[in-house]
This record gives C-alpha cells, sequence and structure tokens, in this order.
C-alpha cells in the first residue's frame, strides 16, 4: 500500500443509508482476486442503465445521468460523503477495492459495517466516523457549493472545510500508525522475518523429521 497522509479532493455527496456492498460492487464481479480493475464498476447498478458483466467494457454502457458520480461536478472526486451503516451487507473485501481503485481516498460517514470497516485498513482507504450534525453540515455544504473540496490530514485526525473550520475524528493508533506507513498485513508480517527465520531454523533442528521429504 502506499503511505497515507494528507488528501485534498472533491467531496462526493451519496446521501443513501445503509449502502450494502452489493451495491458498492456487485456480485458478478466478484470473480478476480486482483485488487485492481473494479473502479469501472464501482456502483455498477446506480451509474449504468444497463445490466454489468466482466470483462464489458464500460465505454459504451449508458450512464445514468442522475446518479451522483456520473454529474460532472463530482467527476474525479476523492472523498466519499454517505449517511449511517456504510459498507453492510457481506463481507467482500472487493467493496474497498473498487473504492480505491477508482479513486476514492477517503469515505466519511456516522456509522459503517464492522467488516467493511476493517477491511478499509487493510487497503489503504481511511473510513472517518463523524457525528450526524456534522455530516449534515458538510452535505448541505457540498450541495451549495460547486467544486467543494475537503482536506483530510490523518497525522492530525482532522477533515478541514472550505472555510477553514475542521472536524476531529478518532482512530485507532495502530490502524493509524498502518495507514500513514503505508503497510498491510504481509508488510506488518514481513516486520517479523528475521524472528520468523529464526523459528523456523530452531524447529528445523530440534525436529528435523517434520521436514523430511515424504515418497
Amino acid at each position: 500500500m502506499d503511505p497515507f497522509d494528507t488528501v485534498t479532493g472533491i467531496a462526493v455527496p451519496l446521501d443513501r443509508a445503509n449502502i450494502d456492498t452489493d451495491a458498492i460492487i456487485p456480485k458478478q464481479f466478484l470473480k478476480s482476486i486482483k485488487r485492481s480493475g473494479f473502479g469501472d464498476n464501482l456502483f455498477d447498478e446506480w451509474r449504468y442503465l444497463d445490466h454489468g458483466e466482466p470483462g464489458k467494457t464500460v465505454m459504451d454502457r449508458p450512464e445514468n445521468k442522475d446518479f451522483v458520480l456520473n454529474q460532472d461536478r463530482y467527476r474525479g472526486g476523492r472523498i466519499l460523503l454517505a449517511r449511517d451503516n456504510f459498507g453492510c451487507g457481506s463481507s467482500r473485501e472487493h467493496a474497498v477495492w473498487a473504492l480505491r481503485d477508482y479513486g476514492i481516498h477517503v469515505v466519511i460517514a456516522p456509522s459503517f459495517a464492522d467488516i467493511f470497516y476493517n477491511n478499509c485498513f487493510k487497503n489503504g482507504l481511511l473510513p472517518i466516523v463523524l457525528d450526524k450534525d456534522s455530516v449534515d453540515q458538510i452535505f448541505l455544504q457540498i450541495f451549495e457549493n460547486e467544486g467543494y473540496a475537503l482536506t483530510v490530514k490523518l497525522e492530525e485526525q482532522m477533515v478541514i472545510l472550505p472555510t477553514g473550520s475542521s472536524f476531529h475524528f478518532d482512530i485507532d493508533i495502530g490502524r493509524k500508525v498502518r495507514l500513514l506507513k503505508g503497510l498491510d498485513d504481509i508488510d506488518l508480517t514481513l516486520q517479523h522475518s528475521d524472528q520468523i527465520q529464526s523459528y523456523e531454523e530452531r524447529t528445523r533442528s530440534t525436529f528435523p523429521w517434520l521436514f523430511e521429504d515424504i515418497n
């Protein structure tokens, strides 16, 4: 993962509660275990007027002009603003992959589904919990101001509005460090590679029969 520190970008208002992972990335696109290639099909059933299938180019697909990601003022947005219980439903990690592959770095909501929330930190996406009144305020300002951009500073744990006012958010220190250093689960494990190697060598010496080839 790339290290995460400060993100400034257009805020995209997705004014719905209980957005589940099947809406974020529909089930037919779950056939790959790579983390890339899912961005084109993010919110597929809401973004397009036809039915999407894996391997089908999106270049000629008819867009739903009413959906927020297809509106010119929000194209290229890096910060997603949503309502309660974002990421509910199944535990598919692909939902986070799709958001990141599209270009979303931060999701702000009053609450998240637990599994989705945990998956975010493993894949370089920052989920920020703000209280409902703060989220309502940001929604209102986005709707009233085209080109509305937020700045998110992970080190300071701040969401900064264009007016200069800000909101503080809480985050577990371990997860914060992971994002700041760009460490996924494999990276964390490799930090202990010397200890792992020493353990393997001791085990091989103590129990050599465990490592004998079985013909």
